[in-house]
């Protein structure tokens, strides 16, 4: 095999007409529409974490429930990614995504107008299977429409939207939420749902669907896809709730998605024609590609779990202030977006690659001196070198990982490339979510130690914050007041130190990641069209 192709082209689907007569402008134009979509899906995964609080609030719900609001989409989005493959295979990609757009665009309207917690969880998770099949759809597409040169700007921008939406999610949805309601979070969608629904199915005609797929279609193995996928999600969402297996509904659950998982591979390699080519993974720099996505997947949406989180608990900031202190990140990744378009057709894209992974794992590492009076401030050092770093890791691995696969191939590997990141981000959060809580403890314990009778300092800090004097005299009063605000203080304390515990974590993550770069094969994106292409 060849450095330039990653797999063998098989047999194309048939083009409805040739994207290689087409204008560059309406190429352009048609790409720019089809990111609008991929955007607000991507936005919409983490639009809602700064406002949970908002909307259980105006649905009349506690935290166990108001947080079903994010992981009901997430779900329901994971599963529908991998089929999105088979999906435009079968739907062709302009209907797949307008079909997409159009009910993305309906289930938005439901989640603004839903009257209680259950019904805004079902159009949540409506909203993220409908809309779900937009994400890899445009890599197929920018694969298609695009070679040479501009095929690496149009994997700068993919990989751009595919960090940046979710990173300005929560500053996006926190000045929504402050300035109007959280209704607004959803209604925004409206919109350029509609935009995308009209203009894609005018301007994207590159395939023509093939409806025969669906009576040889490999029915069971979705099933199992989905039961391993969703089963999967729903243990590493609940797990650092209910302390994982010792809860028996996680239990259960955790079964079905290990049996349903090995008979999901089973299955896949087992057909000449899976709903998710498995088979792909054998070429070492498509693996080691989904790879890269997967630890991209669990910085980007571990740290944005992270930080709103630490902002809201530790430093009690509205949605507002959270999604002003966040802000940097965007920022500075759409400031190194021409610096990447600028070194990205003259420097080996693994190098790049290398670069934007060093400098997430050196954010990280400028995370962990973490205190609890760090605000915006404190936190614009490591947030731009984050926002450097997704800029410049996201894009090169899309290269790499897709840019040599004939686009009969990549509808299928696109999909199975995507859900890396997803399932990365899903399995960071859960890991964040668990040493959070571990270490909490732990150093709390560690904390209170040192916290007894002989400590002089604890001592005159109690008597600081209980003074006698503000309950009249009464000496027990006084004692039990400071008790429980040195108990405050501790774990306060104690929260700050397991923040900082969990990006040293992902730092070592990206280490790795980091050093296994040199590995991958040298891809050259193609100056022309694919065999296939035609």
């Amino acid at each position: 095999m060849s450095d330039t192709t990653l797999i063998s082209p098989a047999t194309p689907t048939a083009l409805a007409s040739d994207p290689q007569t087409m204008g560059t402008a309406t190429k352009v134009f048609a790409f720019a529409s089809m990111c609008v979509g991929m955007f607000i899906a991507l936005l919409d995964i983490q639009i809602v974490s700064a406002s949970l609080r908002d909307i259980g609030g105006g649905l009349s719900a506690g935290a166990d429930e108001t947080v079903w609001v994010q992981t009901s989409y997430l779900i329901a989005e994971i599963i529908v990614i991998p089929l999105s493959g088979w999906l435009s295979r079968v739907m062709s990609t302009r209907w797949l995504f307008c079909v997409s757009a159009a009910g993305f665009t309906v289930a938005s309207l439901l989640c603004g107008a839903a009257w209680n917690i259950q019904s805004m969880i079902v159009f949540r998770a409506l909203q993220g299977f409908l809309g779900g099949s937009m994400i890899p759809t445009v890599f197929t597409t920018a694969f298609v429409f695009f070679g040479g040169r501009q095929r690496v700007i149009a994997a700068a921008t993919i990989g751009a939207i595919a960090s940046l939406a979710p990173t300005l999610g929560p500053a996006v949805g926190g000045w929504i939420t402050d300035h109007y309601s959280w209704h607004w979070l959803f209604f925004i969608n409206l919109l350029p749902g509609l935009f995308v629904t009209v203009a894609v199915p005018l301007l994207v005609k590159i395939d023509t669907p093939d409806w025969s797929l669906l009576r040889g279609a490999d029915y069971p193995g979705m099933l199992l896809m989905a039961l391993f996928i969703g089963c999967l999600e729903y243990v590493l969402e609940e797990g650092p709730r209910y302390d994982w297996l010792s809860d028996d509904v996680i239990l259960t659950t955790a079964w079905v998605f290990g049996l349903s998982g090995i008979a999901f591979v089973w299955r896949s390699l087992a057909r000449a024609h899976p709903v998710v080519d498995l088979r792909a993974l054998k070429d070492r720099n498509f693996a080691l590609g989904c790879f890269f996505s997967f630890v991209t997947g669990v910085g980007i949406f571990a740290t944005i779990y992270l930080t709103p989180l630490f902002l809201g608990r530790v430093r009690g900031y509205s949605a507002l202030e959270i999604g002003t202190a966040v802000f940097s990140t965007g920022v500075f990744q759409i400031l190194a977006i021409p610096v990447y378009a600028f070194f990205a057709n003259r420097v080996d894209l693994r190098w790049l690659m290398m670069f934007g992974l060093a400098c997430f794992a050196l954010s990280m590492w400028e995370f962990a001196p973490i205190t609890h009076d760090w605000g915006a401030a404190q936190l614009l050092l490591p947030q731009a070198l984050r926002g450097i770093g997704q800029q410049f890791a996201v894009p090169p691995t899309v290269t790499l990982t897709l840019g040599g696969l004939a686009p009969a191939r990549l509808k299928l590997a696109s999909g199975l490339f995507n859900l890396m990141r997803n399932l990365g981000g899903a399995i960071g959060i859960a890991l964040c979510a668990t040493l959070l809580n571990d270490r909490t403890n732990q150093h709390f314990l560690h904390l209170a130690e040192r916290l007894h009778p002989g400590n002089e300092a604890m001592e005159q800090l109690q008597q600081n914050l209980g003074s006698s004097a503000a309950f009249g005299g009464d000496t027990l009063a006084a004692q039990g007041m400071g008790l429980r605000q040195l108990w405050s203080l501790a774990m306060r304390e104690a929260q700050t130190m397991a923040y900082a515990d969990c990006f040293l974590a992902i730092m070592v993550g990206f280490a790795v990641a980091t050093l296994m770069v040199p590995l991958m094969r040298k891809v050259t994106a193609p100056t022309g069209p694919s065999s296939d292409a035609h």
